[in-house]
């Protein structure tokens, strides 16, 4: 999305679409759920687990850490991931939010 675009949208909408971002790639899920499975990481353990170079596996993680949706401490020469739960509820929410505002009218005729 275009920088001088996105203020055509409301915050919410912007929201959304930068943490529907981070779920757009498989990578980036399979690395999320292995967070959740984990609930914490060292970077070599991605590596073994996805199959992916180190290079890449560090693009998907900055991409996730970028907005937020995982934090990282440094111990020693190693990264330990995790899930940031703060950001995780935030996100969870605004899906939810959108989702429910769908009203099932019971047919699968919508048009």
């Amino acid at each position: 999305m275009g920088i001088s675009k996105t203020n055509l949208f409301s915050e919410d909408q912007n929201q959304i679409a930068i943490a529907a971002k981070a779920f757009a790639h498989p990578a980036r899920v399979a690395i999320i759920q292995y967070l959740l499975k984990s609930n914490a990481c060292i970077n070599g353990d991605l590596v073994q687990e996805l199959g992916l170079a180190q290079a890449t596996i560090s693009q998907h993680l900055k991409e996730l850490k970028d907005i937020g949706i995982i934090k990282g401490n440094i111990e020693g020469s190693r990264i330990n991931y995790c899930i940031s739960p703060t950001r995780w509820e935030e996100i969870k929410i605004q899906f939810n939010e959108l989702f429910n505002q769908f009203q099932n009218p019971n047919t699968d005729n919508c048009c």
